[in-house]
Order: C-alpha cells, then structure tokens, then sequence
C-alpha cells in the first residue's frame, strides 16, 4: 500500500486502534464508570449555578419564579460548590487510576512486544522511534485518558445542557444564537482533521530529533575522535527547525482557527446581547433572566472552543494510538517474554548444517551462505576464520536462530533447531561478543545477567575465573561499582572480563566466543584463557577467531571465503595444505609454527 493511501485511511484506523486501546482500560471499567457519573454531576450541578444568580437578581428585583429569597440563593451556591469540589476531587483521583494503571500495562505490553520482536525488527527501526513509542506517544494516550477525555465529554454536557436550560429559559434569543451552531462545528470539524495532520507530523518530527540525540548521546567517543561535534550539532539543530517549522504552521492554523471562533462567537453574543437588552427595556424579558442568559451564552460559547480544541488534542491521541497499536499487534518471534514460561530443555550440544543457505532480508541477490555443510560433535571447539564479510558472523546469527536460512536444515542433538521452543534453546547458549555489551547498573547486575538470582559465591566464583576479581576487588564498591552508560566506566579489557565472568556464570551447554579475549593484555589473556579452556571441557564452543593464535588447540578450523566452506581441519594440517588458512596465518605470525 502507498504511503497516500495509508494516509487516506489513518483517521478510520487511527479511530480503531484509539477504541482497542479501551483495552487496557477494562480492567478498571468500575473507576471510569464511576469518574464518568461524577463527572455528569459535577456538570450539571455546574449548569445550575448561571440559573440560580438569574434568580437571584430577578429575587432582589421582585420578580423571582420561585419563592426564595437572596439568602436562600446565597446558601444555594454554598452547596452548589462544596458538592462540585466533591465531584471534582474524586472525579480526578478515579480518572487517574484508570490512565495511569491502564497506560502502565500498555507501557509494559509495549516493551514486551518490543522484546519478543525478530532482529529485523530493530534493524528497520532507530532507537529513537522506538523510545518514542513507549513515552511520547504513551504520554499523549495517558493525557487523553486523564484529562482531554474528560473535559470533552463534560464540555458536551455543558453544551447540551446548557442549550437546553436557554431554550426554555429565552427561546428567542435562543433561536438567534443557534443559527451560529452548524457552521462552528463544521468548520471545527475541518480544522480539526487538517491539524490532525500537521500534529502527526509534527510528533514524527520530535521522534527524528530524539533518535538523532540519542545517537550522538550513545555514540560521543566516536563523535569527540572524529572532532565531529560541529557536525552533530548542525545534524540536531536542522531537526530542530524542522520541528519549529510544523509547530509554527501549526500554530497559524489553530490560531486562524481561534480567531475565527472568536469572532463569530462574540459577534453573536453582542448582536444577542443588543436584542436582549431591548426586551428588557420593553419589559418582555426580567433583567435577571438576561443575566444568567449572559453567563449561559459565555459558557456554551467557551465549551464549543472547548471542543474545538480538546478535538484536535483528541485527534493527536488517535494518531498516537495508532503507532501504538502497530506494534502491539506486530507478531513476534516468541509469544511471551515471562521468566517462568522458559522451558528447561537438556541437550547434548551436537550441530549440524546441512545445505544451508542465506540472504539477509531486501538483499536477496546477494548470497551471504552457500551451501555451508559442517557438524560439530559434542564437547568440540570449532574455530571460524575468514576475512571481513566472509559469513562467520552470520553463522552465528542463524546459529542463535536469530535468522532463518533460506535452504537447508541446521540440526541440533539431530532435531531441526524450529522443533525447540525458542526461548528454551537459546537458553542454552551464551555469547561473549567482541563488542561488550554493559548495562548501566553494577558489576553484580551485569554478571548476574547470565544468571539472574545467582548466589554471590557464584557471582565471586565466575569472575575470579574471568580474571576480574582482582580490579573489581580494588573499586571501593566492589560488586556494587556502577559501570555507567555501557560500561564507560571501565576499560576495554575490564568489560571483556565482565562479559566472560557473565558467560562462565550462566554455564551454558554451547557456548559462542566472537575474539573473546581480544581486548586484554598479554597477561591476563593467557590466565582468561586458561579459564576458558577449563569451562570448555566437555562443552560445545563456536569461536569466531581474527587472531590465529587464539585456536590453534581448536578441534576444527572452518575456513570460510565469500559465504563458502573453503577449507576445513586442524591447525597443523591446514597449515601444511598451503591453501586459504596458511596465507591468512603468513600474515600474522612469521613463521607459525
């Protein structure tokens, strides 16, 4: 479908996804009911107050229809406020537990949904949408149900009510001030489309300008080498002026559209003020009676504004919803992401590829596997080497399952991997990147990501392995050292240390090592090193090697060269066949052996 006719059907879908979202609102259907009834009472009991000071003018003139007099009003209105600020007190409090329980569970489906999604979910998408989502548009739906709701439906009463009260009350005057009625909410009725328009617009707009911070923010080390400072600030700050731009335009258009309610509305209400004041003059009209017409046209005047504008704040929540519920019904790759769903499943760590063929998704023409056959028996250390590009990292990725071949069939323990419960067969790897990547909580919370829970024995044990105790044993924190914004607290080498204390912890049956200790020194490389090789025994390991030396003990070296298989064997003998391996090898060590 177009991008025209998406745009052609939002309002009809947007105004779906806005009623879903009444979901989320179920749950605590008894408090928006009760909200809703307190605030029809508040309403009306708002509406009798311009009546009642008509009356009482008409009371202090003689010429009340009712036989109370000004005191009597005067205890009238007493009651009249201490039951609205009643109204209005638990009015709120009820509205406020259904918008923000409600906008709490769409919060947390939202980014469960987010976490459930394929790779290519993220792929497609920035960062910056994607938080955008989950407040920004979030915030606008919790605002809706709180407040622009609220108001909308009370400014309704009001104007039915108060139409109503006129019409028996001065039904002349009446009749004039209802011709302006279908030509306001007409117009406010376009207005309110096309500015629904720009405020989505708009709202993209804002979640460019956040994504393009949020990079900048994430990226800064990049940013400062590169002395590109200037760069992204004249990046953010032409996002920026886009945004000025929409929001002025959308400015002009509420304004115009204000000015011309404006206009009309008071018009008419000096043109009916004129008529009024020549009935009572004539004495066919009590001079209280145009009083509360008065306050009855100023308040029926104000809710038609209202309206207007809670419309088009409305609207921007229609919009919101739908971005919101695009993803919620996104189908993930997973149904659930609750701990207590993972099935414990035990496997031997046996691989297989048979055949398998890849191309990642919008890059079809170009083959990133081609017929790849190799197994990998239980408890094996199989090494993959090439030069950039040459498939090894894809591997992997289809590997964890993370894609799905185009042909072919990856076994595991001789099941096809698609007969596992996904989350359960990850639940048997673990993967220490090249790039680490650290959570901004403390050493302990990113250990114990391996093993959410782990006793602190355990959380010792798998980083004395690592050869991490020693430095984090000399922060004066400890374990509870907080690493920063992904790990900017701690060195290359500290990080890779956390990440491979985070693997020895989880003591997973496979486990994926991508240059796993290519960021420490010589010293601590060859105790890591030695770490992993113990909690290798018995155990099936992928390793992604750049530098040779680190699997010259692997049982299996897999030489891969644009997407194929080139070679396939030990070290020694690979060497010796003078093919790919050995001039790779020539390159970095003189001689290798």
């Amino acid at each position: 479908m177009g991008k025209k006719d998406k745009q052609a059907k939002v309002s009809k879908e947007g105004l779906k996804s806005f009623f879903r979202v009444f979901y989320y609102i179920r749950p605590y259907g008894l408090q928006f009911a009760g909200g809703l009834i307190l605030l029809v009472f508040g309403s009306l009991l708002f509406m009798i107050f311009p009546g009642a000071a008509g009356e009482m003018a008409n009371a202090a003139a003689g010429e009340s229809r009712f036989e109370f007099t000004v005191s009597d009003y005067a205890l009238l209105f007493l009651v009249i406020l201490v039951f609205q600020g009643a109204f209005s007190y638990f009015r709120t409090v009820l509205f406020a537990i259904v918008s923000e329980k409600g906008m709490a569970d769409v919060r947390k489906d939202l980014f469960a949904k987010m976490m459930s999604q394929h790779l290519s979910f993220f792929e497609d998408r920035r960062v910056g949408e994607l938080t955008s989502r989950i407040t920004a548009d979030v915030e606008q739906l919790q605002s809706a149900f709180s407040i622009t709701l609220a108001e909308f439906l009370r400014q309704i009463v009001v104007l039915i009510v108060g139409i109503a009260i006129l019409a028996w009350l001065t039904p002349a005057l009446s009749l004039i001030m209802l011709l302006t009625f279908p030509v306001i909410v007409l117009l406010a009725m376009l207005f309110g489309r096309y500015i629904r328009r720009i405020s989505k617009k708009r709202q993209d707009e804002i979640a460019q300008t956040n994504t393009i911070a949020e990079e900048a923010f994430q990226s800064f080390q990049v940013v400062k080498s590169f002395a590109n400072e200037w760069f992204e600030t004249l990046r953010y700050s032409k996002s920026v002026d886009q945004v000025v731009q929409i929001s002025l335009r959308y400015a002009r258009i509420r304004g115009a559209f204000f000015v011309f309610i404006i206009t009309v509305l008071f018009g008419g209400i000096f043109f009916i003020l004129w008529r009024g004041a020549i009935m009572v003059e004539q004495g066919t009209m009590p001079l209280g009676d145009l009083f509360a017409f008065i306050i009855y046209t100023g308040i029926i005047g104000g809710a038609i504004a209202g309206i207007g504008n809670l419309y088009t704040t409305l609207a921007g929540a229609v919009g919101a919803s739908e971005r919101v519920m695009e993803i919620l019904e996104t189908e993930g790759e997973i149904d659930g992401v609750s701990k207590t769903e993972v099935k414990s499943e035990k496997i031997n760590g046996g691989l297989q590829f048979e055949s398998v063929n890849f191309s990642y998704p919008g890059r079809l023409e170009s083959p990133v596997l081609q017929d790849i056959d190799f197994s990998v028996e239980k408890g094996e250390k199989v090494a993959l080497v090439g030069v950039s590009g040459s498939g090894k990292s894809t591997i992997v990725k289809l590997l964890l399952r993370f894609y799905n071949p185009l042909s072919g069939q990856i076994y595991l323990d001789n099941r096809p991997v698609e007969e596992f419960d996904l989350k359960a067969y990850r639940n048997n790897f673990a993967l220490v990147p090249q790039e680490v990547v650290m959570f901004g909580g403390t050493i302990r919370e990113n250990i114990e990501y391996g093993k959410p829970g782990a006793p602190e024995e355990e959380v010792v044990e798998a980083a004395r392995l690592a050869n991490a105790l020693e430095f984090i044993e000399r922060f004066s924190d400890g374990f509870d050292t907080v690493v920063g914004d992904r790990g900017v607290k701690l060195s290359g080498g500290q990080r890779q240390r956390i990440a491979i204390a985070r693997a020895i912890l989880k003591d997973p049956e496979i486990l994926i090592l991508d240059e796993a200790t290519s960021s420490l020194d010589a010293d601590s490389e060859k105790i890591v090193q030695a770490a992993l090789d113990n909690l290798l025994q018995g155990r099936t390991a992928i390793i992604i090697a750049h530098r040779l030396a680190t699997i010259r003990n692997a049982d299996k070296i897999l030489v891969l060269d644009k997407g194929k298989v080139a070679e396939q064997g030990k070290h020694e003998d690979l060497i010796n066949s003078g093919g790919l391996y050995s001039r790779l090898a020539g390159l970095q060590f003189e001689p290798i052996n």
